[in-house]
């Protein structure tokens, strides 16, 4: 069971994940804005966060992304961005995955299995606690 914080303005979706999380046992925590995302990160420091990038403002994604990058304290923790955001020049799953700041990207609408795979391989890749 992996703790997963689910990043995300739009209240529907935030229920939609926690159905797919609880179903394979994952402790499910939530915030639906930037600002919030950090604080419940440094508070609970969640095994992986699933990040939407626009939210309160454009980019906002990306700005709560160099925030966790640059704490010494959160710095591993994997991000898998859930974004509908696509066919943008320089803002997409090909740049984004290529970059060092995010550990994947999956588009919406989801796919549950692939979510599914998705984390289990982040999940994977993190040294036993």
């Amino acid at each position: 069971m992996a703790k997963v914080l689910v990043v995300d303005d739009d209240p529907d979706f935030v229920a939609i994940m926690r159905t797919i999380m609880k179903k394979e046992g994952h402790e499910v925590i939530t915030a639906s804005n930037g600002d919030q995302a950090l604080a419940t990160a440094r508070k609970n420091r969640p095994d992986i966060i699933l990040l939407d990038i626009m939210m309160a403002y454009v980019l906002d994604g990306f700005n709560v992304t160099r925030e966790i990058r640059s704490d010494a304290k959160l710095k591993d923790i994997p991000i898998l961005v859930i974004s509908s955001l696509t066919g943008v020049p320089g803002i997409g799953a090909q740049d984004v995955d290529a970059g060092p700041d995010i550990d994947g990207w999956i588009s919406k609408p989801v796919q549950p299995a692939e979510l599914i795979q998705k984390i289990n391989a982040l999940l994977a890749r993190q040294p036993a606690n």
